[in-house]
């Protein structure tokens, strides 16, 4: 039969309150200690999960969402069609053509005018102006914005770009400014299509570098407002979202 002094260093034991071992208590019995607490790798692994879930759940509220689309491409690459593909569900859409109009003086534009109203369902809406912020402010029902480039060339001119006016680069800014702030608010389904390019030679000209140059940044802030960007390749679209 274990004496007492056996016994009650076996109580202490179970206890976990041993000689040499002070302030150390049974961890089945601490109060207000989690299963976490005790086991170190379970935290990390709760951490992982929480993580994957508040990934899982961002991925969910986005998915299906397309609100503000844009679509780049090079020249003849088939980005208009593919943004026109988009939009088709819409019973009612404006097409917002902030290019130059047709003209007799440039036969070749005028034919890719023509082939892109030619394209257009006979319920679309056509909207032709270089006042890209008024009409997202205006906007009640989806739109098609075709294209930023021919846009950006307008802008340039206007705000005296190309014979390099005094002030021309704070009016450019401004007008820049005033469509990104547009862009950004907009509440009604929009699809912007845009000239990639960044990917060619460098041009020969100071205006053709502007442009590239302005154009591509202008493209990277646009992106960045956006639920899905697309990129068109030879009539192959890849989603960069």
């Amino acid at each position: 039969m274990p004496s007492a002094r056996v016994a009650e260093e076996r109580v202490r034991e179970i206890s976990g309150d041993q000689p040499g071992r002070a302030g150390r208590k049974s961890e089945w019995h601490a109060p207000n200690v989690s299963a976490c607490t005790r086991m170190p790798g379970m935290s990390k692994l709760t951490h992982r999960l929480a993580g994957g879930f508040e990934y899982l759940a961002r991925a969910l509220r986005r998915y299906g969402r397309d609100d503000k689309v844009l679509v780049l491409g090079g020249v003849r690459s088939g980005k208009s069609r593919h943004a026109e593909r988009l939009v088709a569900r819409h019973p009612h859409l404006t097409y917002v053509a902030p290019g130059l109009p047709p003209s007799a003086d440039d036969p070749e534009w005028a034919a890719r005018v023509a082939a892109h109203r030619a394209r257009r369902p006979a319920h679309w809406r056509t909207l032709e102006t270089t006042d890209l912020a008024a009409a997202l402010r205006r906007a009640s029902g989806p739109l098609l914005i075709d294209c930023l480039g021919t846009w950006l060339s307008r802008v340039l001119d206007e705000v005296g770009a190309w014979v390099q006016e005094p002030g021309w680069e704070q009016r450019l800014d401004d007008r820049l400014e005033d469509f990104l702030a547009a862009w950004a608010a907009a509440r009604v389904p929009v699809v912007a299509v845009s000239n990639e390019v960044g990917s060619g030679v460098v041009p020969a000209t100071s205006s053709g570098r502007l442009f590239r140059d302005v154009l591509g940044a202008l493209n990277n802030r646009v992106s960045a407002d956006s639920d899905r960007v697309i990129l068109v390749v030879a009539g192959r679209a890849l989603d960069l979202s």
